[in-house]
């Protein structure tokens, strides 16, 4: 039964990597695919690319503090409740993603396991609050940091462009695009393919095929792959809200919002926190678009987005939390 339960665990994870990668695509290619600095195709090609290429070397050069963060917040963790826990967040991945709506994977597990916790032990202790806080606090400064930067950002591009020619400025920004879209593409792999390898790993610890935790390479191997080939998938819905319905991007805009959402990301990953990939970027789309003339239609799909976010960690909270009690009644373990 408990090899039955690991198996079933990494098919599960690997399902979530897989809707976070085809969910999350529009962070790193929606703004590239807007402005045509690229096509369809190979934006969602470069991206699935270096989304396996950040995954591989962050966790190789500067280690898993993501994955540890992730990790320690359940105090007590089986299969059965990582189990509850992802099945929590792959629901409100595909629910969102069937309704273009840019919601963050990061919240969905973290709520996810959160549910599956309070139900295993019955109450709040099943949950590590502190660590909790750590993250939350992560997750809510990190979409207004890209607001902000991106703003500042595209303000100082208009001033110090004012007097150029159109023609050969939009020719930069649209080359600039480029390597910003690689930029934000290898930041996502390293921060959101970390979340699932804690689940992997959490896994091979508590059945003993790791006597502590860490990340084994064959787990970051897997990881990153599921979710480059997610994110190969393309996630349309989310990529025409992003692109198009928030703000229409111009190459400098778009190329401002990818930046500053890469380093925040960035910063964050190298800080252990897992922040969500699509908060930033969706802030720092609006962010963007906000100096020059964010539509009515942007700030409503904005609130919209808010309003999601907010809902995103209760709502997989409870459906983890009832995935637990029906596996846990069914006499697979607690």
């Amino acid at each position: 039964m408990a090899l039955a339960l690991l198996v079933a665990t990494f098919v599960i994870t690997v399902g979530f990597d897989f809707t976070n990668g085809f969910h999350d695509t529009a962070n790193a290619i929606a703004t590239s695919i807007s402005t045509r600095a690229m096509s369809a195709r190979q934006a969602v090609l470069m991206s699935a690319v270096l989304n396996l290429a950040g995954a591989l070397v962050t966790v190789t050069l500067f280690g898993s503090a993501v994955s540890n963060t992730i990790s320690s917040l359940l105090p007590r963790p089986t299969l059965v409740m990582i189990i509850a826990g992802l099945l929590g967040a792959v629901v409100w991945n595909l629910a969102t993603w069937y309704e273009g709506i840019p919601s963050s994977s990061t919240h969905a597990l973290i709520g996810g396991l959160i549910g599956a916790g309070l139900a295993a032990a019955g109450g709040p202790a099943g949950v590590r609050w502190n660590v909790l806080g750590k993250v939350v606090v992560g997750l809510v400064i990190s979409p207004p940091l890209g607001f902000a930067a991106a703003a500042v950002v595209i303000i100082a591009i208009y001033w110090t462009a004012r007097r150029g020619r159109f023609v050969r400025l939009n020719r930069i920004f649209r080359r600039l695009q480029l390597l910003s879209a690689a930029f934000i593409s290898y930041s996502h792999g390293a921060n959101d393919a970390q979340k699932s390898m804690a689940a992997m790993s959490m896994a091979l610890l508590v059945t003993g095929h790791i006597s502590h935790f860490y990340v084994p390479v064959w787990v970051v191997l897997l990881a990153a792959t599921a979710i480059g080939f997610g994110t190969y998938a393309g996630g349309w819905r989310i990529i025409r809200t992003l692109g198009w319905r928030i703000y229409k991007l111009e190459p400098e805009t778009g190329m401002a919002a990818q930046l500053m959402g890469a380093v925040v990301i960035q910063v964050a990953t190298l800080a252990g926190i897992p922040v969500s990939t699509t908060h930033v970027l969706a802030g720092s789309v609006m962010g963007a678009g906000a100096p020059r003339r964010l539509t009515a239609e942007g700030w409503g799909l904005g609130a919209t987005m808010v309003a999601a976010w907010v809902i995103t960690i209760p709502a997989a909270g409870v459906v983890g939390w009832v995935v637990f009690a029906i596996l846990h009644t069914a006499g697979l373990g607690g």
